[in-house]
């Protein structure tokens, strides 16, 4: 049986800042039934009461305590490998305040970086690359937020963290330690620690097979495509990720639901001794 549902937030639930079609009706109904939510993105930028905001502008309650980034997945990975490490950061103004908030320490000085931390960053240029070569090309390890190459802008899709992160990859001759975010084992954990339920009991919904799918697959949950973002139906016969159900939106999850039910149900009788009277 469902109890846990992660739902993917750009390009699932909303655009911009806008709902997508059936978004806040849905998170309403989950509740409703009962079951636990958790919101989770690899935008590494924004923290969780950020996105309460922005979600609550489109009509759907979220709490913080719901809500699960990037930028969580990588200060739990850097807190675990790189507490004492100066961490050069390749990225925006929010990562870099949600580091330090965090305790971990950043500097600006190439020389003191013994850790580099690699993200989407707007105004990245020929001179950032330089810097990141300087910081991190002798060999210095360093992590990316998130793998996402490119994600949905409120008209087009944009690049993200991950065309960054090659980029980088590029000029240097090691590969980052970690990429973190969604699918990495790091995320997989947080988000199950918000939902308090195994994962053969989670659903998990987004519109990218290399991330939302990847993450419910490799945890053994039910997934579930929604075609509102990245991915088409073409895209899933060419991926090694194939999601349990594809939806047009989330005004179809009801149906996904309501099958796990029906199968949970079949599974127990199956296995709970004879019938009565009423179930022949």
């Amino acid at each position: 049986m469902i109890r846990g549902v992660v739902l993917d937030v750009d390009g699932t639930v909303v655009r911009g800042r806008n709902p997508l079609p059936g978004a806040p009706e849905t998170v309403e109904s989950l509740r409703d039934v009962g079951l636990d939510v958790c919101f989770c993105s690899n935008n590494p930028t924004k923290g969780p009461p950020a996105y309460v905001d922005r979600l609550g502008a489109a009509g759907i309650d979220a709490r913080v305590d719901e809500v699960v980034t990037a930028a969580d997945s990588t200060v739990a990975y850097l807190r675990e490998h790189h507490a004492d490490d100066a961490l050069y950061v390749l990225g925006e103004g929010g990562l870099i305040d949600q580091l330090s908030a965090a305790g971990l320490s950043v500097t600006s000085d190439h020389s003191e970086a013994t850790a580099g931390v690699v993200s989407i960053d707007r105004s990245f240029d020929y001179d950032e690359l330089s810097r990141a070569l300087t910081a991190l090309g002798d060999g210095t390890p360093y992590v990316g937020t998130d793998p996402d190459r490119v994600i949905p802008g409120p008209d087009a899709l944009v690049p993200g963290s991950g065309a960054v992160l090659n980029a980088v990859r590029g000029v240097l001759d090691h590969d980052p330690d970690a990429v973190l975010g969604k699918p990495s084992a790091t995320a997989r954990e947080l988000v199950l620690d918000v939902l308090g339920h195994p994962p053969e009991e989670c659903l998990v919904v987004g519109d990218r097979l290399d991330t939302d799918i990847a993450l419910g697959a490799d945890a053994g949950m039910t997934t579930a495509l929604v075609l509102t973002g990245v991915t088409d139906r073409e895209d899933v016969a060419d991926s090694p990720y194939e999601p349990d159900h594809v939806l047009d939106d989330l005004r179809e999850l009801d149906r996904v639901l309501d099958g796990e039910a029906a199968a949970d149900a079949t599974v127990e009788f199956s296995s709970g001794g004879s019938a009565s009277a009423d179930d022949r």
